[in-house]
This record gives structure tokens, sequence and C-alpha cells, in this order.
């Protein structure tokens, strides 16, 4: 009976961490639903130019994500273990890191979108249409480069924010964004207020905005809680940091920013493969993702609450009954995903007529949101995992469970099946999605072998 009381109050706890997460993650990817509707209403050129500009800035903020986890690891066993100031550290070593990580892809997006954007624009279809394509694309991409240092900065204080438990503040902020998002949006795409209708450039303009307004009100919040955070006391006061602690940091965090820019890569080079079919395949993805990411708000946000409360029970040294947790946890995490599965599945024939596209593109992004839902439920149990096993600061064996199986299954299959059989896409899909279960064998023998137990923090 205790370890059943002991039970039900960890999930209490997951659940307190989880849910302003996914209200936060609800809301965003509902109101990116609304600004992907909007920019579809200008036209599938439009809709396909954002949403390959969106596909790249989608590996920046992996890549910033990863960054931010890696030291992030340390914060969530620190706040287990009531080290205040191994917290600060890890805050100036995300501050940092972070606004280098962002500069620097700064550079690079300047210099290379307009050949990256190319890359998805080689399948069959109208040479004027994939020019239209490339042009919106390409002056969406330089508005949207002006937002990646604010992102990188709000990343710093919302990952630590969530890594100590404090998922509520974050939301406040990205809520308050996504509203001056939206508002934003409706705007400037379509010209109101006098104002010119700048179409999928109204959108970066707007987008950028909320950037800006969610990095201000997490710096002040942060900055006048100091009692709620007491990290943020003579955080800036210097920004030195142990050089064996910064040591340690870097071998954490560049592994995991690695993990997640090949991830990322991985799903861009998978959604290249299906752009090789058609250029329609480019559309109906983005149909697809999106209702994807607002279904998918629990599973995900659970598996990153699975990711701290793990980090809580390390760093508090609670090692024995770490790998009995884990499982409970996921098994909420995979519940969540069964659910919003079947919801998804429900409104697949339907979703896709709010678009303002051809047949076709309907048709095949009822097909994709069907494989997705079927599919949800597995990725929701390796998605938990993945951040079971991230818990423990093991950073080889987490590159190897993600992003490794991800380039030498996922992104072989989907290369092999573009460039050498007559497969259509849809069927592409399936297969790449139905090797979700491969690795559904993997998590299963990784987080059994408790390999990932482990307290990083206290010595």
């Amino acid at each position: 009976m205790t370890n059943v009381k002991k039970d039900r109050s960890y999930i209490r706890k997951l659940l307190t961490i989880a849910i302003p997460m996914m209200v936060q993650n609800g809301i965003s990817n509902f109101v990116n639903l609304l600004d992907n509707l909007m920019i579809g209403r200008v036209g599938t050129n439009a809709l396909s130019g954002v949403a390959i500009a969106n596909q790249l800035t989608f590996v920046f903020f992996l890549v910033i994500f990863g960054a931010t986890a890696g030291a992030g690891i340390f914060t969530a066993q620190y706040k287990g273990n009531g080290d205040d100031e191994g917290i600060r550290y890890t805050f100036r070593f995300k501050i940092v890191f972070n606004t280098v990580i962002a500069a620097i892809c700064v550079l690079l997006y300047a210099l290379l979108s307009p050949l990256l954007i190319n890359l998805f624009l080689q399948g069959e279809g109208d040479p004027a249409d994939a020019a239209e394509t490339l042009q919106i694309g390409i002056d969406y991409m330089r508005i949207i480069l002006i937002s990646l240092i604010p992102i990188g900065l709000t990343q710093a204080y919302a990952g630590t924010l969530r890594d100590l438990g404090a998922t509520k503040v974050p939301m406040y902020a990205s809520v308050a964004a996504i509203l001056v998002n939206l508002v934003g949006n409706w705007i400037l795409i379509y010209g109101h207020f006098g104002l010119p209708a700048l179409g999928a450039s109204g959108a970066a303009i707007a987008t950028v905005i909320s950037r800006f307004v969610e990095m201000a009100i997490l710096i002040v919040y942060t900055g006048t809680h100091s009692k709620q955070f007491p990290f943020i006391k003579g955080a800036f006061s210097h920004f030195r940091i142990p050089a064996n602690l910064a040591g340690r940091f870097i071998l954490k965090a560049i592994p995991l920013m690695f993990n997640e820019a090949l991830w990322s890569l991985g799903m861009t080079v998978i959604n290249q493969c299906y752009s090789y079919r058609s250029l329609d395949a480019v559309a109906a993805m983005n149909i697809q993702s999106t209702i994807w990411n607002v279904m998918g708000v629990a599973f995900i946000a659970m598996g990153e609450a699975v990711g701290i409360m793990m980090g809580h029970i390390l760093g508090s040294g609670d090692l024995e009954n770490a790998k009995h947790k884990a499982g409970k946890m996921r098994v909420v995490t995979v519940i969540c995903g069964i659910i919003f599965a079947v919801i998804m599945a429900c409104i697949a024939p339907f979703f896709p007529y709010l678009y303002n596209t051809s047949d076709n593109i309907r048709s095949l992004a009822t097909g994709f949101i069907l494989i997705a839902a079927c599919a949800m439920p597995f990725v929701a149990y390796t998605h938990a995992s993945y951040f079971i096993i991230r818990s423990g600061g093991n950073a080889l064996i987490t590159v190897l469970f993600d992003s490794i199986y991800t380039w030498c299954i996922a992104v072989a299959a989907a290369f092999v099946m573009s460039r050498f059989t007559n497969l259509s896409v849809t069927w592409m899909l399936a297969v790449v999605n139905g090797l979700e279960v491969i690795k559904c064998f993997i998590a299963f023998i990784m987080v059994r072998s408790g390999i990932w137990i482990k307290n990083i923090v206290r010595d």
C-alpha cells in the first residue's frame, strides 16, 4: 500500500510539471495551426515556402534545445540535491553557450538559406511554382533570423525554470507571445488597419516580435522573483564558472546538441525524400505536421516532465527505485499518446479541407495524418524513454538511441525508397513510421537494463 501511495504521489508531481507544459504547447501549436491556415489562405506556394523555411529553423530549435539540455541534466539533479550555486552555474553556461550557438546559426542561415530551401523543390511540379516558393521561403527566412538570438536567451531562462519544476512561468510567457503572434499575423498577413498585406513576410515579422515579448517577460519575471528563484541572485555579477564544471557541462552539452542537430537534420532529410516524389508532398506534409503538433502536446510534455522528474529523483540519490518509477511514468505517457492518436484519426478526413489547396494535396494529407496517428503511441513510448535515458547524463547512449538510430535506419530507408523504388510517398511514410516499432524494442531493453541510472552531481 505504501508503494502505491508513493507511485500516486510521483504521478501527481509528474502531472503538476507536465500540465502547464501541455497548456503552453497546446496553445502554441493551436496558434501555429491558425497561422498555418492564414498562410494557407494566401496560396499553396506561400504554404510550402513557409513550411520549408520552418523546417530549417526547426533544426536550430533542436540545436538550442540540445545545448540547453546538456547543462539542464545538471540543473535538474542540482535541484534534487538542493544546490542553488550549482543551478546558478548551469544558468550562466546556458546564457553564454546559447548566444554563441545562435550567432553561428544566424551566419550560416544567412549564407546558405537559398541553397537549402531549393533542395526541397526538386520534385515534379510547375517550375514557376517552384521559383515563387523559393523566393517566399528566402524572404521569410531573412526576417526570422532576427529572432534566433532572443530564442537562445529565452531557452536559457525557460529551460532552467522547467528543470526546477517551475513550468507555469514559461507557460505564461509563451501564451503572451502567442497572442502577440496571432494578432500580428492577422494584421500583417492580410493588411488590416491601413497596413499593407505582407503575406508570408508579415507572418515572419509577427513571429519575431512575439519572440522578443516572450524573452522580455521571462527576464523581468525571473529577475523580480529572486526569492522563488534564488539562482538569479548574483547570476550576472560575473560569468565565472569553475573550469572543472564548465568542462563537465560542455561534455554533456555538445553531444546532446549534436544529437538534436543530427536528429533534426535526419527529419529534414526524410522530408526532403518525400518531396523528391512531388511538390504536393511538401504541402501535404505541412498539413499533417500541423495537426500532429497539436495532437502530440500531451505525450511530448509528459516525456519532458518524465525527464525532469527522473533528474530530481537521481539527484536526490534515490537510485534504487528510479527504474520502477520510470516504468510507471512511461505508462502514463503512452496512455496520453493513445488517446490523442484516436482523436487525430477521427478528424483526419476533415482537417485538410480547412486549407485552400488542391484535392490531391488534401487526399495525400488525409493519408499522412492516419499513418501518423497509428504511429503516435509508439512515438510516445520512445519519447519518454529518450528523456529517461538522458536524465542520467549518459550522452553516448542518448546519441546512439536517438540520432544514430534515425540516420542508420529511418533516413537510410527513406533515401533508398525515394531514389531506388517506385513506392508512392504515402507508402514511404508508412514504412518510415512503422520503423518506430524497432526503436520501441531498443528503448525497452535500454531502460530495463538500468545503465542510465546515475547521480552526476553528488561528489
